[in-house]
């Protein structure tokens, strides 16, 4: 039985990268054609300003996505890296190329502005979230924001929102008032929409618990989760006593099941809970919940 070559093993593994971009990029033009654009919606970032120009210029909104996010993606090449920078072109081209191509397709919505927002920020943000979640980029406006967060005291979501904010006031100019608005609406729908793409649906959360009853409540998430977790001592700073504080790591389906055992063994028990963006490593498969 003849195998795969390394080389070729790697070339499917770029391949099976790419693809997912390329369609997020699909997704992400279909958004901005059928939805947004034609109601007088834009989008935040480069393809925002992109969106603009093109409207004050009549330039192909494509040509302008693929010329002004060059210099982001030399940006991107310098500060994060040459794989990440090669992804982001062909997502960025992919896109310049799907907003030509559906240029002149129906509008599925018109006239209700809370459906144009939340259909347009699901839809894009689904397809930017793809793109991310494979390593690639379709704006180049949160590299930018990285790289000034190392030069200015403030932290990178601070500065994509400013930027943003920024490319609103020029939208408000083209659009109006009342597309500026719902711009940023569709935005602030497409960020969460991202997020959750790139994490999953099941992303995970960290649980750090101090419990009278620390030994069966370990057995007891063990026993229904099918979940280990590990003990750190700690000492209270006024009582000086010692607590075996637990942690463990769930998704967050099994969230409201965790908390039902906590509240069974120890109701009284100290919890604090805190988001995980990625897991890696270890035996963590999801299992049934009894």
């Amino acid at each position: 039985m003849s195998t795969l070559s390394p080389a070729r093993k790697n070339r499917f593994k770029q391949i099976a990268r790419a693809l997912p971009i390329i369609i997020g990029a699909f997704i992400t033009a279909y958004g901005l054609e059928a939805v947004l654009i034609p109601n007088n919606v834009s989008d935040g970032g480069v393809t925002g300003l992109s969106i603009v120009s093109s409207q004050l210029t009549g330039m192909p909104l494509g040509a302008l996505i693929a010329v002004l996010n060059i210099p982001f993606v030399y940006l991107g090449y310098k500060q994060i890296g040459k794989s990440f920078a090669i992804y982001s072109v062909i997502g960025i081209a992919s896109l310049a190329y799907a907003t030509t191509l559906m240029h002149h397709i129906p509008t599925i919505i018109e006239g209700d502005t809370l459906l144009i927002t939340v259909i347009g920020g699901i839809i894009i943000g689904f397809g930017m979230g793809l793109a991310l979640r494979n390593g690639g980029a379709l704006d180049g406006i949160d590299m930018l924001a990285v790289l000034l967060a190392r030069k200015l005291p403030f932290g990178t979501s601070d500065l994509i929102l400013f930027l943003n904010l920024f490319v609103f006031i020029i939208v408000s100019f083209v659009f109006g008032l009342k597309g500026a608005f719902l711009s940023g609406i569709a935005y602030f729908i497409a960020s969460k929409v991202i997020q959750m793409v790139e994490e999953g649906l099941s992303g995970s959360k960290t649980y750090k618990i101090i419990t009278s009853q620390p030994d069966l409540l370990v057995q007891t998430i063990y026993d229904r989760l099918g979940r280990n977790a590990t003990y750190n001592l700690v000492q209270g700073a006024y009582s000086n006593e010692q607590y075996k504080e637990i942690t463990c790591i769930i998704n967050r389906l099994e969230d409201s099941k965790m908390k039902e055992i906590i509240y069974e063994i120890d109701n009284n028990a100290f919890v604090a809970v805190y988001d995980v963006a990625e897991v890696r490593g270890g035996n963590f498969k999801k299992r049934d919940i009894h």
